[in-house]
C-alpha cells in the first residue's frame, strides 16, 4: 500500500469499499455495481486508475486515459489486475493482447511461481483469454526444460501413483509366486504400466471431460461472497492486489505445480498443459515399457516348491534339480531312525524269563510282559515308519503335481507373451496419439 494512500484514511476507506465491491459484482455477475465510483485518485498509486480502466472496459468506453496513468506509476499490477478481472467477470477476450506478458513476467526454473502467475496460468488454462492464452502458457513453458528438472519417474507417479508391487497375468493365477520371479514380472510389469499411463492420458484429454470442464467459470455463479473462494483462485490475487485480503501463503516451485497438475483429481485443464510439458519424458518411458513387454520369455526358471528349487524347462521339471528335491524331501519326511535296541533287549529278557519258569512262577509273568512291551515297540516303529513313507510318498505326488502344473503355466505365459506385446503395442501408439492433441482448446 503506498504511504501515500496510507496517509489518508477516507481516500483508502472509500477506495477499499468501491474495490470490494466492484470485485464482488465481477464475481457475481461480470459486471461492474451500478453507483459510480465515490474516490478521488492518489498521486503515485496504481490502483485508483485501473479501476477507472477497468470500469471503462466493462462500459465499453475508451480506458486509454486512466490507463495511461495507471501503467505510469506500475504496469506490471495494473496489467494484472486488469487481466484477472476480467477474466473473473468473463470478459477475458478483452484484455490486449501485451497485457498477459506485462502481467506474467518471466518463469524460472529457480524461482518459485507467484501467486500472480499461478492465477494467470489457471485462468489461462481455462480458457478464459481464448486459445491464445492457452498458447500463451504453453510457449512460457516450452522455454524452460521443465521435464530435466524432475526424475522421469517422479513424473509417471504423479500421473499414475499406486503403482501395485506385484503384477500377476492370468498365466500364474495358480503361481503368483512366479511372477516376482525378474525374467516373468519384467514384461507383465511393463504392460501394467503402459495400461495405466495411456488411461490416464485418455482420462485428462477426453473430449467428453474437455468439452464438460470447457465452461468451467472463473466467475463466482453461485452469488457467495468473493471472501468464500479459495486462496489459489484469481479472485483472492486480487483481493491481495487491492489491499483487502491477507498475507499471501507460500509460493511454489514450477515443477511442484506440474506435478501436483498431474496427480489425479487435478484441475483437468491444469492437467492438460502439465501433460504437454511431460510429454517428452512420458513418450520415452512410453518407448521404454513396450520393449519391456517384447523380452522373449525365459528357456529356463526356477522356482521354490514346497520350499525346493526346482528348474523348470520347456519339456518339464529338470531331472537333476528334481531329483535332488526328492531326495530332499525324503531325507527329511523318513530320517533315519536308531536300530529299536531296546525293543530286542525286552524281547530277549522275556524268553529268557519265560523259559526260566520252572525255577519261579512270576519270572514267567515277567517275561510275558516284557515280550509285550518289546513286540508293542516294534509296532510302534513300524507304524511311525510307515506314516513317514506315507507323507514322503504324498509330498513326491504333490512336488509331481506342482512342477507339472509350472511347467504349463510357463507353456501359458510364452502364449500370452505375444497378445501382452501386442496390446503394448497400440498402448503405447495409442498414449502418443493423445499426447500429440494436446491441451484442447476452448
Amino acid at each position: 500500500m503506498s504511504t501515500d494512500l496510507t496517509a489518508s484514511p477516507p481516500t483508502a476507506t472509500e477506495l477499499h469499499r468501491y474495490t470490494e465491491a466492484l470485485l464482488t459484482h465481477l464475481a457475481a455477475d461480470g459486471s461492474a455495481p451500478p453507483q459510480a465510483p465515490d474516490f478521488h485518485d492518489v498521486p503515485e498509486y496504481w490502483l485508483p486508475p485501473t479501476v477507472e480502466a477497468l470500469i471503462a472496459i466493462l462500459a465499453g468506453d475508451d480506458p486509454i486515459e486512466p490507463l495511461t496513468r495507471a501503467a505510469g506509476r506500475d504496469q506490471q499490477k495494473t496489467a494484472l489486475f486488469l487481466c484477472l478481472a476480467l477474466a473473473v467477470a468473463g470478459h477475458g477476450g478483452r484484455i490486449h493482447a501485451s497485457w498477459l506478458g506485462t502481467a506474467f513476467g518471466e518463469l524460472s526454473l529457480d524461482r518459485p511461481v507467484t501467486h500472480g502467475q499461478r492465477s494467470l496460468w489457471l485462468a489461462a488454462a481455462r480458457g478464459a483469454y481464448g486459445p491464445a492464452g492457452k498458447i500463451f502458457v504453453l510457449r512460457k513453458l516450452d522455454a524452460l526444460a521443465v521435464p530435466d528438472a524432475a526424475e522421469p519417474r517422479e513424473w509417471v507417479q504423479a500421473l499414475a501413483p499406486g503403482e501395485p508391487s506385484v503384477v500377476v497375468p492370468g498365466s500364474l493365477v495358480d503361481f503368483p509366486e512366479m511372477a516376482e520371479i525378474p525374467e516373468l514380472a519384467r514384461p507383465a510389469q511393463a504392460a501394467a504400466r503402459l495400461a495405466r499411463l495411456r488411461a490416464r492420458c485418455a482420462e485428462i484429454t477426453s473430449a467428453k471431460q474437455a468439452d464438460q470442464d470447457s465452461s468451467a467459470p472463473l466467475t463466482n455463479n453461485t452469488g457467495s461472497p468473493a471472501s468464500s473462494w479459495a486462496e489459489d483462485e484469481p479472485l483472492a490475487v486480487l483481493r491481495t492486489l487491492a489491499g483487502l485480503g491477507g498475507p499471501e501463503g507460500p509460493m511454489g516451485s514450477l515443477t511442484a505445480h506440474l506435478l501436483d497438475d498431474l496427480r489425479p483429481g487435478a484441475d483437468p485443464h491444469l492437467a492438460a498443459i502439465a501433460l504437454h510439458v511431460a510429454a517428452p519424458i512420458l513418450r520415452a518411458y512410453a518407448d521404454e515399457m513396450e520393449a519391456d513387454t517384447q523380452l522373449a520369455p525365459p528357456s529356463t526358471v526356477t522356482v521354490a516348491l514346497l520350499g525346493h528349487h526346482i528348474v523348470l524347462c520347456p519339456e518339464g521339471p529338470d531331472p537333476e534339480s528334481f531329483s535332488r528335491a526328492e531326495q530332499e524331501i525324503a531325507a527329511k519326511g523318513a530320517p533315519k531312525r536308531r536300530p529299536p535296541i531296546a525293543a530286542y533287549a525286552l524281547i530277549v529278557l522275556g524268553v529268557a524269563a519265560v523259559a526260566a519258569f520252572v525255577i519261579h512262577g512270576l519270572l514267567a509273568v515277567l517275561g510275558v510282559a516284557m515280550l509285550g512291551l518289546g513286540g508293542w515297540l516294534l509296532w510302534q516303529r513300524h507304524q511311525a515308519k510307515e506314516a513317514d513313507n506315507r507323507y514322503v510318498t504324498a509330498q513326491l505326488n504333490e512336488l509331481r503335481e506342482l512342477a507339472d502344473g509350472a511347467v504349463w503355466a510357463l507353456h501359458a505365459y510364452a502364449r500370452e507373451a505375444e497378445a501382452r506385446a501386442k496390446q503394448a503395442a497400440e498402448d503405447s501408439t495409442d498414449l502418443n496419439r493423445l499426447i500429440r492433441r494436446g491441451p484442447r482448446a476452448a
